[in-house]
């Protein structure tokens, strides 16, 4: 596993060949020096880690454990994809698709590496150098947590010589959120100049951004107090968005609409009947059309209409504001504080799209209570976070935190999930004879 140094200059072929390492001297190419000792160069870096991120390695961690957790149903023939849709045991590591999800989050992570190692060797303004310093450290927490949503064990590090160490996903969720403190104390201190905001974040917030990321990751490593202090900051109109344009499009409208078609929104989103949605929820009708179509396996299937991925431009939100209000009941109801819970729930049930900066708003009207039945709680926050969070890659960790049933060892297409956790690539097990061996499911 490698500590990549990729030249911003060059991304546009990493992104068509990103597994091809040549040797040819390219004479209008940056060299590694006018790229890390510049602060041309970091701004490149910087920008160029933001349009790997969104256009390569977005695809793999929205859409991946979409099949896994049956938000999604597959539409093709592909052997891979059927292959990810059966899942259980039969997952191999050669599947192309994991493989991509663990490539191309380990590529961005050795980037984000590299520029925060290469900050302090150049002459910034404090409240730039601030801004690529946190810039840095959302990236390598971003990844750190995606990994971990997904795979059993994480290299936390990457290394020049293939033998990076892996360590548990809980340690992966810690240096996540040391990270994300550490960025947030650095924005606090030393404000972002007007320079790095108008060159590299005019569509993030990225305060608001790593305080969204630091609640997710507290939640998902257990610490309910700390997740529900770093929701109740996040502001909740403020928006940060992946933007796409004719050259790097949208991802999942890739997948749902460019060419031929490889998935569709299952109608369900993949909830069991017990916890199916109101009918009434306005979020239905904002993620799809439900049709009465079927997939390729006979599944019930909708038409994506979410505005988020319908387009090849559609910008995609960073995170969704609605995931602060299913934190705080989460976490609150872990506590067994079930009367906070409801309270947070019910915004979430009763949010309307125009109090919804991104226009997410499920409108129910009556108001939720558990007559203090902890684990039917649980359940209500899981089915609604599957609704405010369709399509937004934390779908896996959901299924395993809520104690949603076990994977079955033979095929069920009407399963809740497939998998806990996916194989680690063969070409990494090649590479790298530190990687752990493969879960059983």
């Amino acid at each position: 596993m490698k500590k990549y140094i990729f030249l911003p200059f060059l991304l546009v072929g990493m992104l068509a060949f990103p597994a091809c390492e040549l040797d040819l001297t390219n004479p209008n190419a940056a060299t590694e020096n006018e790229v890390y000792g510049t602060k041309d160069g970091l701004f490149a870096l910087s920008i160029g880690i933001q349009q790997l991120y969104s256009v390569s390695a977005l695809e793999p961690v929205l859409l991946t454990p979409s099949v896994t957790t049956r938000e999604t149903a597959i539409m093709t023939t592909f052997a891979n994809l059927e292959e990810l849709e059966t899942g259980g045991p039969s997952l191999s590591g050669d599947n192309g698709y994991t493989v991509r999800l663990f490539s191309r989050l380990m590529r961005i992570k050795g980037m984000a590496e590299n520029l925060i190692e290469a900050v302090p060797s150049v002459t910034l303004e404090p409240g730039t150098a601030s801004g690529l310093t946190a810039w840095g450290h959302l990236y390598r927490a971003m990844t750190l947590g995606h990994l971990a949503h997904n795979f059993e064990q994480v290299a936390l590090e990457n290394a020049l010589d293939n033998q990076a160490t892996f360590s548990s996903r809980e340690a992966a969720y810690a240096e996540a959120i040391t990270l994300l403190e550490q960025g947030i104390a650095l924005l606090n201190s030393t404000p972002l100049s007007s320079e790095f905001k108008s060159i590299v974040s005019p569509d993030i917030d990225l305060k608001n951004t790593m305080l969204a990321f630091l609640a997710r990751y507290e939640l998902m490593s257990g610490d309910y107090a700390a997740a529900a202090a770093a929701a109740s900051q996040v502001d909740l109109q403020s928006v940060s968005l992946f933007k796409f344009d004719q050259q790097n499009a949208n991802p999942v409208w890739s997948g749902m609409f460019s060419g031929t078609v490889s998935y569709a929104p299952r109608a369900d989103f993949g909830l069991p009947t017990a916890l199916a949605a109101d009918p009434a929820d306005q979020r239905i009708g904002f993620y799809m059309d439900i049709s009465g179509a079927t997939s390729l396996n006979n599944l019930p299937v909708g038409t994506m209409v979410c505005p988020f991925f319908t387009d090849r431009t559609a910008s995609i939100p960073v995170y969704r504001p609605g995931e602060m209000l299913a934190i705080l009941a989460e976490a609150n109801a872990r506590q067994n504080n079930l009367t906070a819970a409801e309270g947070f729930l019910n915004q979430l049930r009763q949010k309307t799209p125009d109090s919804d900066p991104l226009g997410i708003g499920a409108g129910l009207t009556d108001t939720y209570t558990a007559n203090g039945n902890q684990q039917a709680l649980l359940d209500e926050i899981y089915k609604h976070r599957r609704l405010e969070l369709f399509l937004s890659g934390t779908s896996l960790d959901d299924s395993r935190r809520f104690n949603r049933p076990e994977p079955p060892t033979s095929v069920d297409l009407n399963s809740e999930r497939n998998r806990n956790f996916y194989p680690y690539p063969e070409t990494e097990r090649l590479n790298n004879p530190n990687t752990p061996p493969n879960p059983s499911i």
